[in-house]
């Protein structure tokens, strides 16, 4: 039978009918109800295709996405019910299959062993959070030895636990297209490694957390259909060369959000000198990628980027180790290429928040509402303050050229980040370098705890002109307690002096954090 696309105005007036069937409502109750028997197979069909559920995160974002979404696959048993009703329901549900999407879930509590014995040849779905019971055990082995029906796996449990599964995956699953398999973060003592001859040609969504992948590794070459590669790696000795990484990815053509998370640093001076003995050479052009993260040292992103071509890329974010130089040349050359391609892309708005042990930037494009999602953001893991202006003070500056458009910047910290008096006290140049990278600012916002030191910062220096620092600034807003009021002054007065002059403005209420999703 072929099926039209459903439409939502063929089954208005036909959900109803449905709801009061399936509850055994009679006729002579609702006479003015036509009877659900006059409806024809095809808009039976389209009511039961707009009924079933998002599975996989389909309508959540792209951290949602990694994961399978944020609900339990047990969902993909909302055909169940209605394959019950009646006999003409059931033929109909399972006489289209696989236009429907029906599948078997296995999951905890499950009798997998009776379920394959005595349901349909569906395709299977595997979701088990931690496997406490040998019977569950069991049928997670018993199921995933199913290869030929093996549509969507996530596993997500200790390591222990996980060898015991990991075993039975092998050879080829001709039809997975969905495969999440992770450990705790904390639960790193072993390394898993994923079989060298597993391979899944039509996988579409690919996340590992906490696995080695063998060099040989046939799953990466052979899934020419990926759209999500989600790669953590927990241990050092998971780690792999920036080579093999875009050897992998040149198989990918069609790869739409890429993740890849170092746990622990790698040295970048091992780095520099892995890549001097094996020059990277492999250039990849990824058309349809749109997403990308990163976490690690920016030796290797380096690496990444100068080779990487992303002509739709819409999200960048960048999480980076403590480290004392920032060379981000090739960054700089691949954030021109990306807005380069991007029409009327500029950045209009930066926020800096210091917190406990990092410090988050987000920086959005013009235009962009505040609940939309951020074009670029860059996270240093770095402990205190001092540190935290150093380094964004270095990596701004390298970047600022892409950062010229840039007309309001914000300064958030939270109390328990300034951890120590030693820390405290950032050097007034390192605060100086890192508002030079912004020179068309025209408003500045600066929160509670950082405005003694900012007030600093303006205060110039003998023979300093007065628009050296900020020049094109209108408008300067703090929050605070205490006696702050004359904290800016001289920096108001040398503004009036120049001709230019800023509106200083103190609201009551100190301004609400953003939020941070990592």
């Amino acid at each position: 039978m072929s099926h039209p696309a459903p439409s939502t105005s063929s089954i208005q007036s036909t959900e109803r009918i449905g709801q009061r069937a399936s509850t055994g409502e009679s006729e002579q109750q609702n006479s003015h109800i036509a009877s659900i028997h006059v409806l024809d197979d095809d808009s039976l069909l389209n009511v039961f295709y707009l009924y079933r559920p998002f599975l996989l995160g389909e309508d959540e974002d792209d951290n949602a996405r990694l994961f399978g979404g944020t609900g339990a696959w047990v969902r993909g048993r909302w055909w169940y019910r209605l394959a019950h009703v009646c006999q003409r329901w059931r033929n109909l549900i399972f006489g289209s299959a696989s236009y429907l999407g029906l599948s078997l879930v296995c999951t905890n509590g499950t009798p997998i062993a009776d379920m394959l014995a005595h349901s349909p040849l569906l395709p299977l779905v595997i979701d088990y959070g931690d496997i406490t019971a040998a019977e569950d055990e069991e049928g997670a082995i018993l199921a995933l030895r199913q290869r030929g029906r093996l549509r969507c796996i996530r596993v997500d449990m200790p390591a222990s636990n996980l060898q015991k599964l990991i075993v039975a995956i092998d050879d080829e699953y001709p039809i997975l297209e969905y495969l999440i398999i992770a450990s705790p973060i904390e639960d790193h003592i072993m390394t898993l490694m994923i079989p060298e001859t597993f391979q899944a040609p039509h996988l579409r969504h690919l996340t590992l957390i906490g696995f080695a992948l063998p060099i040989g590794s046939r799953l990466l070459t052979t899934a020419v259909g990926l759209v999500t590669l989600c790669l953590r790696m927990d241990h050092p000795s998971t780690y792999f060369h920036p080579n093999t990484l875009l050897q992998w990815l040149s198989f990918m053509p069609q790869l739409e959000t890429l993740v890849i998370y170092f746990r622990s640093p790698v040295s970048s001076h091992d780095l520099e000198r892995q890549l001097t003995h094996t020059p990277i050479t492999t250039p990849v052009t990824l058309s349809n990628l749109h997403y990308v993260r990163f976490r690690g040292v920016n030796t290797y992103l380096e690496a990444i980027v100068r080779r990487i071509t992303t002509p739709r890329l819409e999200k960048l974010r960048i999480d980076f180790f403590s480290q004392l130089t920032f060379s981000l040349p090739r960054l700089l050359q691949f954030m021109t290429r990306f807005m380069n391609t991007t029409e009327n892309l500029r950045f209009e708005s930066a926020k800096f928040g210091f917190f406990k042990g990092r410090v988050y930037v987000e920086v959005r494009p013009h235009g962009e509402a505040e609940n939309l999602e951020l074009a670029l953001s860059i996270n240093v893991c770095v402990q205190h303050l001092d540190w935290q202006v150093s380094s964004v003070a270095r990596i701004f500056r390298s970047l600022s050229q892409i950062f010229s458009a840039v007309e309001h910047l914000t300064l958030e910290h939270e109390e328990h980040s300034l951890s120590s008096e030693e820390h405290n006290d950032v050097d007034r140049t390192e605060w100086r370098k890192l508002l030079g990278a912004f020179r068309n600012v025209k408003t500045l916002r600066i929160d509670d705890g950082l405005v003694e030191q900012l007030s600093r910062c303006l205060q110039l220096d003998d023979g300093e002109r007065p628009l050296e620092l900020l020049p094109e600034l209108r408008e300067l807003t703090y929050s605070g307690s205490g006696n702050t009021s004359d904290a800016f002054s001289s920096f108001i007065d040398a503004r009036q002096n120049a001709g230019r002059p800023v509106t200083l403005v103190r609201p009551q209420l100190k301004p609400t954090p953003f939020r941070v999703v990592l």
